[in-house]
């Protein structure tokens, strides 16, 4: 078919818009790159803009000079992967059987799911339970079990495997798969979209989390990164710390946040291209259709 001119202006409109959009997406994350590479004096000036003005890498040699900085990242990327792992299959677990409606009192505990999304006991109820009433105080298990199901989570997931035809589970079951056989083998394979996103969302959540970590850890040496560098910034802008010189300070002290934020958030966008593709598919399935 011959497009039609209002058509083409259409074409040309909405990638106008949508260019636009793009730009103004990715400014943030280009001014902060501009801004961790430029010197103290063209920060505090405001001369950085796109490109880094007086190119230095001093605040990244200092934090990555840093031998711990390494161990603390490796304490990261335990929890995220350990966590994800419980994370997803909890979640997986929770939504499947609450996903099949002819079972006995799935509407009675679908509520106590969904009671969850609106109100929680509250920090300091959190902190009792976590630190005295199942003892994980300065252990992982503090950071990965609290927050291992999402209410939010268990309702994608489940929307999604209540969308898969029931005749596969049918056939399975002919064919002699019992609950659990149709569940690994069946189910499962089959909600890779759902299940890549629980993967994104999970993973993120526990890279960026520090707050629970000053919470309940009190070893250092089991510090995620995200509370190392945030108490890097702090001892940057209120102490002369890492034995730097005055002027080496006041670059860390310009530069620290951008820089802590770019070493944070570069391992999810090395990750978010591979799992996308599934991230998109998974969201449209598991919010659209309830």
């Amino acid at each position: 078919m011959k497009a039609t001119p209002s058509y083409r202006a259409f074409q040309v409109f909405n990638a106008l818009v949508m260019t636009l959009v793009v730009l103004l997406t990715l400014y943030p994350f280009v001014y902060l790159v501009a801004q961790s590479f430029s010197s103290e004096a063209a920060v505090y000036a405001g001369k950085v803009s796109f490109f880094p003005v007086e190119f230095t890498t001093q605040t990244y040699e200092l934090v990555l000079g840093k031998p711990d900085f390494y161990r603390y990242y490796g304490n990261t990327i335990m929890y995220a992967v350990l966590g994800t792992l419980i994370s997803v299959t909890a979640t997986a677990v929770l939504a499947y059987p609450l996903s099949k409606e002819k079972l006995r009192l799935n509407k009675f505990f679908i509520p106590f799911v969904l009671f969850t999304m609106y109100f929680s006991g509250g920090l300091i109820p959190n902190y009792v339970l976590v630190a005295q009433g199942l003892h994980l105080r300065d252990t992982i298990w503090a950071l990965i079990i609290p927050g291992a199901i999402s209410a939010f989570n268990v309702i994608l997931v489940k929307t999604f495997f209540s969308s898969l035809p029931n005749e596969v589970e049918e056939a399975a079951t002919v064919d002699g798969l019992g609950v659990y056989g149709i569940f690994t083998r069946i189910t499962l394979p089959l909600s890779k979209p759902i299940l890549a996103t629980m993967v994104l969302f999970s993973m993120v959540a526990i890279w960026n989390d520090w707050f629970s970590a000053s919470l309940f850890l009190q070893s250092k040496e089991k510090w995620p990164v995200a509370l190392y560098l945030r108490q890097i910034i702090d001892s940057a802008v209120n102490s002369t710390e890492f034995g730097a010189t005055d002027a080496s300070y006041a670059q860390i002290a310009a530069t620290i946040k951008s820089s802590a934020m770019l070493l944070t958030s570069l391992p999810v966008i090395c990750i978010y291209p591979f799992v996308q593709r599934y991230f998109v598919q998974g969201m449209m399935i598991g919010a659209v259709k309830g």
